[in-house]
């Protein structure tokens, strides 16, 4: 019997009880959201604010969906070989540390293409995250998402989506924001990942193309196989109609009918447009597909660079979440994770240099980050009672699964930035050499983060939208500072 289909015990029937009630929170905000008129901006009768300098045009979130341990990737600490017998509190990286194009910094084995590029990279390892009460992968990628903690009463649009309100598509016939490598059905975990990716209130014509499988990318922007192009109009035209004349439809205000009617006329468009060969992995040299070719998330990087090629505005390429598998490690964690780092490091190296080969890198924001990091002993932070989900508990290494970072960690992570105006060789924050390995130098939040990041994408993290007659701001209460010292 695996811990998947284990008879609950009253610790995980209350954690069941506590993601009920996320889902059902979420699913009165996401109606709510429906019935909603149109979202005004609003300057809360003071002077509107003024809208940054951009230092990128374009921004891709490169996510590492399940929890990517820090100090077995980019904040290496002492290591400890495996060995039968060890304490586990001993164990805090189980790969060694290797050196990099900067001097000053060193990231963890497994990662020796990422390790040649670090000197365009700021490097931040003092991102702290909260934690939330439950520590729930659900609640925390909402959280990083949006910027807002779950729930709301309102559907808090994915920053994606504020990127492609705000500031429109930088080519009209590319969708603003794009979506690579979840598969959203069948995941476990369907309608919490549903939850996040979408544009909330904003309205279906600002939230995300989605394209589970970069393979399958061309066939998304392309009539069904064996449909010419008169009975593909015809379909389209009869599902405008039946969109308005749904029940659902009855209940949703005209402005979100009326985006949901633009949603599908923008993705009509492109598949009329020639810009749909961007997203055409087989129209891309041999030589080319085969340097990032790791698997779904090294294609997912190439298509990435391809749409920003076409002018993509947001682009989100993920490891994928799902429970238990890939960054998720609950047991396993060192193997996992050796096999995380050969699909990750070699197409995220080869994106930066593509990117900087066609002179694009310096207006492209590149972002990986994760939900949150991991640790053998600590679940959230020192003090939290958050429930223990590690499928490893041993006081000692006794097998191999058992060596890895398999519990939940939210008092530091790591950030990985390129491009865009960031500064190039940067090391920015620091987390203790020894457990427990918390912030100790220079902590951003995500509220200030994603303020780092509006701001270099020419948003202020201040702008603010007419939502159920209050104010409804892009960073949380409108209270993002973005971190001056990490732009160039």
């Amino acid at each position: 019997m695996t811990a998947q289909n284990q008879p609950l015990s009253g610790e995980r029937l209350a954690d069941q009880t506590s993601r009920r009630q996320f889902l059902q929170s979420l699913a009165a905000a996401s109606t709510a959201a429906w019935m909603s008129g149109e979202p005004r901006r609003l300057w809360a009768n003071e002077t509107p604010p003024a809208a940054p300098a951009a230092t990128a045009d374009t921004c891709i979130l490169l996510w590492m969906g399940g929890g990517m341990a820090a100090p077995d990737t980019f904040d290496p600490k002492a290591y400890h070989p495996f060995e039968v017998g060890t304490p586990v509190e001993k164990v805090i990286s189980t790969f060694p540390a290797i050196d990099t194009a900067v001097d000053d910094i060193k990231i963890s084995q497994g990662l020796p293409h990422v390790a040649q590029v670090m000197d365009r990279a700021t490097l931040i390892r003092s991102h702290v995250l909260e934690d939330l009460g439950n520590i729930l992968h659900s609640r925390h990628q909402y959280h990083w998402h949006t910027g807002y903690v779950p729930p709301q009463t309102v559907a808090a649009p994915h920053i994606g989506a504020w990127m492609a309100r705000v500031l429109g598509p930088l080519n009209p016939v590319i969708p603003p924001f794009i979506n690579i490598g979840q598969r959203i059905e069948g995941n476990g975990e369907s309608e919490e990942l549903k939850a996040f990716t979408t544009a909330g209130f904003l309205g279906s014509e600002y939230g995300p193309f989605n394209i589970p499988d970069p393979a399958d990318a061309a066939a998304a922007v392309r009539p069904p196989q064996g449909m010419d192009v008169g009975r593909f109009q015809n379909r389209y035209r009869a599902y405008q109609k039946l969109v308005q004349q749904s029940p659902r439809a009855r209940y949703a205000s005209d402005y979100q009918q009326e985006s949901m009617i633009r949603a599908m006329e923008n993705a009509y468009r492109l598949l009329e447009s020639k810009h749909k060969d961007a997203f055409d992995l087989s129209l891309e040299p041999k030589e080319s597909f085969e340097k990032y070719d790791t698997g779904r998330f090294g294609q997912g990087c190439l298509l990435a660079r391809r749409l920003v090629e076409a002018g993509a505005r947001y682009i989100e390429v993920t490891t994928e979440y799902i429970p238990f598998f890939h960054w998720d490690t609950h047991e396993n964690g060192h193997t996992t994770a050796a096999r995380m780092k050969q699909e990750i490091d070699r197409p995220i190296a080869q994106l930066v240099l593509d990117l900087e080969q066609r002179g694009l890198l310096d207006r492209t924001l590149i972002v990986l980050a994760s939900e949150f990091s991991r640790d053998m002993i600590i679940e959230g932070v020192p003090g939290s009672n958050a429930r223990d989900q590690s499928r490893a508990n041993s006081d000692v290494l006794q097998e191999m699964r058992h060596y890895g970072l398999h519990r939940h960690f939210t008092g530091a992570s790591s950030v990985l930035m390129f491009g865009g105006g960031m500064k190039r060789g940067l090391l920015y924050g620091e987390s203790a050499p020894e457990r427990p390995c918390v912030a100790i130098k220079d902590p951003i939040s995500i509220t200030d983060l994603h303020a780092t990041i509006f701001t270099a994408m020419g948003i202020s993290p201040r702008t603010a939208f007419d939502v159920e007659r209050r104010p409804f701001y892009a960073t949380q209460d409108g209270l993002g500072v973005p971190v001056r010292e990490l732009f160039g």
